[in-house]
């Protein structure tokens, strides 16, 4: 009778403190809101940094696929005798560092000897990014802090010796940011992982998430390589349920749904593209109602690639119309950036940061807290995918217009009426707009703007639509 009394009034403080319980079932952990923190930040920036920023190579091409370009799986592509690049790879990588060369032997030349926490973390926030994700652990295995779990695989062991999720944790939350953790539940070449799976999970992966959280308090848990088992065999389930229920970030804790080979966009909490692919085969038809997020590098690789050429990088105009229409469609951006071995951010992606950050000291108020603005009457005109020059957001009685081209004379939007009280106005321009209704539709006639006046995308605020 005691024991049955101790255990009612445990769970009975956790539904106190969390306001909720949840059940290791996704039933019930899928009913979990998403704390609404993330969908008013909009934009991330997502950090590829490990032992593989040493070789820093993938192969370039037109004839390359999406993931074979990814630097950061260089390991896996060299040992793959099965991977179609596996020929790039292994050339390159007998060329330069020898046929005898080990991939644990880049590990002492990870040294981020120039790495300053403080400086990446003012060039986050100036580029007008809300939040942060570090790769913590990528499928090599090598963690980024002291985790008991990869003895003399870490970056405090062997190669920087410096906690860099710590480091960089303190200098991001200093900076007023959220700041993450990527982790990766598998791991290519763990012989624990290979042979005893099971011991694998409840020995190493449990113990080094359990930890993770619990030390540094990361208000994003952002897994990956997930595919190779369902949910079940990783016992995501009953994790989650310590994460919502008893872990100490249990009420502002955000995750992804990349927990199962069947989870994607199905299970979890955000639900994740990257390079604007959906893994789970159905599409992501829910968008505007389901928190969801776009990762993509400003490259064509997560990782640092040092084949890249000034043609692989998005420009600022693309990178911007990537937020405009994520955002648009109800997404986050989780812009990557691929930092090298020394611990530098190479100057290309500190220039596209900052120009995003220029105009979103400008336009963020069209980006920030918003929402989608769709309506049934005016599908065809508003819907952001029926013109790629035109984006909607909303956010209180504010409409925003996204125009990522001037216009050449009016800007009418279809099947919309404006009350008599309603006003134009272009964001970062003294100039009056005017604004007015002309049959089924409103019409803005926008200031004249001179060079000077020049911005990547252009903003109309309607108050009091």
């Amino acid at each position: 009778m005691k024991k049955t009394l101790l255990v009612f009034l445990f769970f009975a403080a956790m539904f106190t403190l969390t306001g909720q319980n949840y059940s290791p079932l996704w039933e019930s952990l899928d009913k979990r809101p998403t704390p609404g923190w993330f969908e008013d930040s909009k934009f991330g920036i997502f950090i590829h940094w490990g032992v593989y920023s040493v070789p820093a190579w993938g192969p370039a091409g037109d004839d390359i696929g999406v993931y074979d370009k990814y630097s950061e799986w260089y390991w896996n592509k060299l040992m793959n005798k099965d991977s179609k690049v596996n020929r790039h790879f292994t050339d390159f990588h007998h060329r330069i560092y020898g046929p005898h060369f080990k991939y644990q032997d880049f590990a002492p030349m990870f040294r981020a000897e120039l790495f300053k926490p403080d400086e990446w973390a003012e060039l986050f926030r100036k580029s007008g990014a809300r939040y942060v994700v570090l790769t913590s652990k990528h499928h090599e295995g090598f963690t980024l802090w002291p985790s008991a779990q990869s003895w003399n695989w870490n970056s405090v062991d062997i190669g920087p010796h410096r906690d860099l999720c710590g480091e960089l944790t303190a200098s991001v939350k200093n900076a007023g940011l959220h700041m993450g953790f990527y982790y990766s539940l598998y791991e290519w070449y763990n012989p624990v992982y290979l042979n005893n799976f099971e011991k694998y999970v409840d020995e190493h992966m449990i113990p080094q998430m359990k930890d993770l959280v619990t030390r540094y308090t990361p208000d994003i848990l952002w897994t990956d390589g997930e595919w190779d088992r369902p949910s079940s065999d990783w016992k995501s389930e009953e994790f989650l349920a310590w994460l919502y229920n008893e872990s100490p970030v249990r009420e502002t804790v955000v995750v992804n749904d990349r927990w199962g080979s069947e989870t994607r966009s199905r299970h979890g909490g955000i639900f994740t593209t990257e390079y604007g692919l959906v893994h789970s085969g159905e599409g992501l038809e829910t968008a505007e109602y389901h928190p969801w997020e776009e990762c993509r590098g400003i490259g064509t690789s997560f990782g640092f690639n040092r084949t890249e050429n000034l043609g692989s990088y998005s420009s600022a105009e693309e990178l911007i119309r990537i937020l405009v229409s994520t955002v648009a469609a109800g997404g986050n951006l989780l812009l990557d950036i691929g930092p090298a071995a020394d611990g530098t951010i190479p100057v290309i992606m500190q220039q596209r940061l900052m120009e995003i950050g220029n105009w979103l000291g400008v336009n963020g108020e069209a980006i920030y807290g918003t929402r989608p603005y769709i309506t049934e009457k005016s599908q065809e005109s508003i819907n952001p995918g029926a013109n790629k020059n035109i984006f909607f957001t909303k956010k209180g009685n504010d409409l925003y217009v996204i125009l990522l081209n001037w216009p050449e004379g009016d800007v009418v939007l279809r099947g919309i009426r404006a009350k008599s009280s309603a006003k134009a106005s272009l964001l970062g321009s003294s100039g009056t707009a005017r604004i007015r209704n002309t049959g089924g539709s409103v019409a803005i006639t926008l200031p004249r703007l001179t060079p000077d006046d020049y911005q990547l995308a252009y903003v109309i605020r309607i108050s009091n639509l």
